[in-house]
C-alpha cells in the first residue's frame, strides 16, 4: 500500500513538471503561428487626373484720383459703365458680374498724412467681379482687357485682392473611378511584393484613403487642375 501510495505520488509530481511545459509549447506553437498570419504588407496606389476648371472667379479693379469728389464720383460711375460695356460686348452677361461700393481715400484726412502737399486729394478704387462657368470665355475676355486701359482705366492687376481664380467642382464625378484606380494600383504593388518574396497575397487587413488635393497643373496654365489621391492599403501575406 505504501509503495502505490509512493508511486502515485511520483506519477502526480511528474504530471506538475511536464504540466507546464507542455501548455508553455503549445502557446509557444499557436503564438508563432498567429504571427505568422500576421504577416503583413503596407503598401501605396496613387491615381492623378488633370481636369479643367469649371468655374472662375474674375475680380477686376481699377483706381482713379481727382481733387473734386464729385466730379471723382461721376468719372468712377462712367468708367464702371465703360467695363460693364466692354463685357457685354466679350459675351458676359450682367447677371455674371457683380459691383461692390467705392472705396475713396481722402490723402488730407489721413491721420499719419504729414504736411506734405498733396497733388490729388481722392484717391477712389472700384471694384467689380465676374462669377461664370464660363471659362473659356471669360479667359478670351482677360486677353482683351488691355482695350480699356487705352480708354484711360487703371487696372490694380498686381493687387492681391485681383488674382484670377479657376475652380474645380465635379470632384464627386470622379472619385469613384479614382478610388478604384488608386486601389487597383496598389494591389498590383502587393502582387509583386508577394510574388518576390515567394509569398501569397492574402485579404486585406486595412484600408485609408487619403484626402483629394487639387491644385494648378502649374503656375502659366492655372485653367487646368491636377486631381490626386494616394489610397494605403495594408494585406496579409502567407506562405
Amino acid at each position: 500500500m505504501t509503495q502505490l501510495t509512493t508511486k502515485s505520488s511520483l506519477i502526480l509530481g511528474l504530471c506538475l513538471l511536464l504540466g507546464p511545459a507542455t501548455l508553455g509549447y503549445y502557446v509557444q506553437q499557436s503564438a508563432v503561428k498567429f504571427k505568422e498570419y500576421e504577416r503583413v504588407v503596407t503598401v501605396k496606389g496613387l491615381s492623378e487626373r488633370e481636369v479643367a476648371a469649371d468655374t472662375v472667379i474674375w475680380p477686376i479693379q481699377f483706381t482713379l484720383a481727382d481733387n473734386d469728389l464729385p466730379s471723382l464720383f461721376t468719372t468712377l460711375d462712367l468708367q464702371t459703365q465703360q467695363v460693364m460695356q466692354f463685357l457685354a460686348r466679350q459675351g458676359i452677361s450682367a447677371d455674371a458680374v457683380s459691383l461692390s461700393s467705392p472705396a475713396v481715400i481722402d490723402k488730407k484726412a489721413q491721420q499719419y498724412g504729414g504736411d506734405s502737399p498733396v497733388e490729388l486729394r481722392y484717391l477712389a478704387t472700384q471694384s467689380l467681379t465676374v462669377y461664370s462657368p464660363n471659362v473659356e470665355l471669360v479667359r478670351q475676355a482677360i486677353s482683351q482687357i488691355g482695350e480699356l486701359g487705352k480708354e484711360g482705366i487703371v487696372f490694380n492687376a498686381a493687387n492681391y485682392n485681383s488674382q484670377i481664380e479657376y475652380l474645380f467642382s465635379g470632384l464627386n464625378e470622379i472619385k469613384p473611378e479614382m478610388v478604384e484606380e488608386a486601389t487597383l494600383q496598389a494591389r498590383q504593388v502587393a502582387e509583386k511584393f508577394a510574388k518576390d518574396s515567394q509569398s501569397t497575397l492574402g485579404k486585406i487587413k486595412r484600408a485609408t484613403q487619403g484626402q483629394f488635393s487639387i491644385s494648378d497643373r502649374d503656375n502659366n496654365t492655372p485653367h487646368i487642375k491636377k486631381v490626386r489621391v494616394v489610397s494605403t492599403i495594408e494585406y496579409f501575406l502567407s506562405d
